[in-house]
């Protein structure tokens, strides 16, 4: 049976753990060659060779979605292994973990660096080769923290939140989704956007305090328990593949139904 992906080559930054390791075996299931991006070497090298051993073909690529230049050159060094990009997940990000008022000017930078600039890096980079190839899609990563506050409950149980930094990069990649598929039309670009709320990741739990984490679910969301990278995955493998061909300029929440106030 043919795999939803087959014959598309995807690039995924932040693809050594989490949503976008999840997100790098799904394509590869699905028949995609998958150029995995990130900045650390050995996560991104076990997640290439497990790949492999699946029976999925990847490729790991370092890169630093920070760095104009080497984006550029993991872009084309992508392009250059499989001939062609027709999906772009920009999912490399994180949260900061300094609250306001004390977030200081080298973390307000360095995360909407990641979260924002890296964004508009790499899909400018891409962007091209989506031209050349007749259309494609881009998948970028918000959060829900780009539309809604927090209670003072979920502050207490957790003792920190994410930076104000990262709330403002997230509801700036929501603007920059809008405006690349406004552009992206004429040339059959898709742009969409995925918005987690909480979700078990490495990141998202500070390395490991899920009882902490799993505590906050009572005061975001409708839904009882976690979500999980496989449940975001899911919906960028939509986004990529051809099912979603008359869907671009949209925002979809995957946060089992998080309220939307403060």
């Amino acid at each position: 049976m043919a795999g939803r992906l087959d014959g598309k080559v995807a690039i995924i930054t932040g693809g050594n753990s989490g949503i976008g390791e999840s997100t790098a075996h799904l394509f590869a299931k699905e028949g995609a060659k998958v150029a995995i991006m990130a900045r650390r070497e050995d996560e991104g090298q076990e997640v290439q060779d497990a790949i492999r051993a699946e029976g999925g073909d990847a490729t790991f690529i370092r890169c630093d979605v920070m760095d104009r230049p080497l984006v550029d050159s993991a872009v084309e060094q992508a392009v250059a292994t499989y001939g062609t990009v027709d999906v772009l997940f920009n999912n490399a990000g994180f949260g900061g973990g300094q609250n306001f008022p004390d977030e200081d000017d080298e973390n307000w930078d360095t995360v909407l660096k990641v979260n924002l600039n890296g964004t508009f890096y790499m899909s400018r980079a891409v962007w091209p080769h989506l031209v050349s190839a007749g259309g494609g899609s881009v998948i970028n990563m918000s959060s829900i923290a780009a539309v809604i506050g927090f209670s003072k409950n979920m502050y207490d149980i957790v003792g920190r939140v994410p930076s104000s930094s990262y709330y403002v990069a997230k509801a700036g990649v929501d603007a920059f989704t809008r405006y690349t598929a406004s552009m992206g039309g004429q040339h059959k670009i898709r742009v969409n956007c995925v918005r987690p709320g909480q979700v078990i990741t490495p990141g998202a739990t500070g390395g490991g305090e899920e009882h902490v984490f799993k505590a906050m679910f009572d005061f975001t969301q409708i839904l009882d328990g976690p979500g999980y990278p496989i449940d975001v995955a899911n919906v960028v493998l939509f986004l990529a593949s051809d099912e979603s061909r008359f869907v671009t300029g949209e925002i979809i929440n995957i946060d089992g139904g998080s309220p939307r106030k403060l």
